[in-house]
């Protein structure tokens, strides 16, 4: 299994938003402190807030924050939102489907299974919960060298 950079850069953005939700960041703050394509960012970040998962307010004093707070945001969500096309065989679309063996295969159903075992999984953590496990204040990786942590 793979995930697409969508999924992953939808979870850094929650990441970096969540170790600091007390204030507003902006997207080529999140791409510079991941040195990660701004471009690609900003597509991320319409994604997630049209899901509702953070507010983006637009213009010179703008960002982007957490809609709500992070221990209401479930991985589950966000996975089925960053992965829509999560087939992880050509068989899980019909429309595309060209296996001859498909009406008579064993393993859609396995791997279905699988699917959602992984999004069960998923649905159990919150952003919260990854912000808690971290063994470092995550805060501490996005400031700038020399820079002071404290709020």
């Amino acid at each position: 299994m793979h995930l697409t950079l969508h999924a992953d850069y939808s979870l850094r953005v929650l990441l970096y938003l969540a170790a600091q939700p007390e204030r507003l960041a902006s997207t080529q703050e999140v791409s510079e402190a991941y040195g990660i394509s701004k471009n690609h960012l900003v597509r991320v970040v319409q994604s997630l807030g049209r899901h509702g998962f953070i507010e983006v307010r637009p213009g010179r004093a703008g960002g982007i924050l957490l809609a709500r707070p992070a221990s209401e945001i479930s991985l589950g969500q966000v996975f089925r939102v960053a992965e829509p096309d999560f087939n992880l065989v050509e068989c899980f679309d019909r429309d595309k489907n060209t296996c001859p063996i498909a009406p008579a295969c064993g393993l859609r159903g396995v791997l279905f299974e699988a699917r959602e075992a992984f999004l069960a999984v998923l649905d159990k953590y919150t952003v919260a919960d990854l912000v808690k496990r971290s063994r470092k204040d995550l805060r501490d990786f996005f400031l700038p060298a020399g820079a002071d942590s404290s709020p």
